[in-house]
């Protein structure tokens, strides 16, 4: 084994979880966003793309946001944090775009996506969970293993 190698192990076997407690949580929410989101979009995608491409478009890159997310969540480390910090505030930036833009103009959304008017169809999750998980992130950054 050469010291890359060794050293990579002793970094792995420190790896920060960030799945204990409220992370967890986190990761079922995502995880069923996940089958909703990437469900939906292939239903609508496969059936009735022409009726509403942007809005299905979007709902599918909802589902994959969601998917690398969860999957960050689940890896854990400090680089996998970095990530799903990242994709969490641009997923954010999304919900207050899309949710705002369907506000404001519906006529472009013939029909919803996942995060119209904010996440509306799904309870509001879609706007609560970035929120949630930033807080969740920017918190495991500050805990060491």
């Amino acid at each position: 084994m050469t010291s890359g190698e060794a050293e990579m192990t002793a970094v792995e076997g420190k790896r920060t979880r960030l799945i204990s407690g409220p992370g967890m949580l986190l990761v079922w929410l995502y995880g069923v966003m996940v089958v909703g989101a990437v469900s939906r979009s292939v239903v609508q995608i496969s059936t009735e793309f022409d009726h509403a491409p942007l809005a299905y478009s979007l709902s599918a890159v909802a589902g994959l946001v969601y998917g690398f997310i969860t999957y960050t969540l689940v890896r854990g480390g400090e680089t996998a944090r970095k990530a799903a910090l990242v994709c969490c505030a641009a997923e954010l930036a999304g919900v207050l775009v899309v949710g705002t833009w369907t506000l404001v103009e519906p006529s472009a959304f013939p029909d919803a996506t996942v995060w119209s008017d904010y996440g509306m169809g799904y309870l509001f999750i879609p706007v609560l969970l970035p929120l949630s998980a930033i807080y969740w992130l920017r918190k495991a950054g500050t805990v060491k293993p």
